[in-house]
C-alpha cells in the first residue's frame, strides 16, 4: 500500500495555543523537514487539522510500507526533540485521486 496517514500528536491538549518559544523554532524545522519530503514526492499533502477536540497533524505519505512510513516520522524535528510528540500511523489501501489540482469552483 503506497499511501499512508501519518497523524501527529501534540504533547498536550493545548497545543498550539500555547506553543513556547523553542517549540515555534522546532515547529519551523519541522515545516522545513516535511517541504523537502513535498520537494521529493514522498509527502503528498501536510499540515494542521483544526478538529474542535484538539489540533493535530496530518501527513499522506506515498511510501512503500509501514516501516517506511515510520523510518519518515521517526525523523521529523518533533520527534527527534523528545518533547512529546507522536505520530499514529495509518494505511490507505484505496484512495481516488484527482488527475491534477485545480481550483475548486465556487
Amino acid at each position: 500500500m503506497p499511501f499512508h496517514l501519518c497523524k501527529l500528536l501534540p504533547p498536550r491538549p493545548t497545543f498550539p495555543a500555547d506553543m513556547t518559544a523553542e517549540e515555534a523554532g522546532l515547529m519551523q524545522e519541522h515545516v522545513a523537514y516535511w517541504q523537502r519530503a513535498a520537494d521529493r514526492g514522498t509527502a503528498v499533502i501536510v499540515g494542521p487539522v483544526f478538529n474542535p477536540a484538539g489540533v493535530w497533524g496530518l501527513a499522506i505519505v506515498d511510501v512503500s510500507d509501514a516501516t517506511e512510513a515510520s523510518d519518515l516520522t521517526e525523523q521529523d524535528p518533533l520527534i527527534l526533540s523528545g518533547r512529546d510528540f507522536r505520530y499514529e500511523i495509518h494505511p490507505i489501501p484505496q484512495a481516488i485521486l484527482r488527475t491534477t489540482h485545480q481550483p475548486s469552483p465556487r
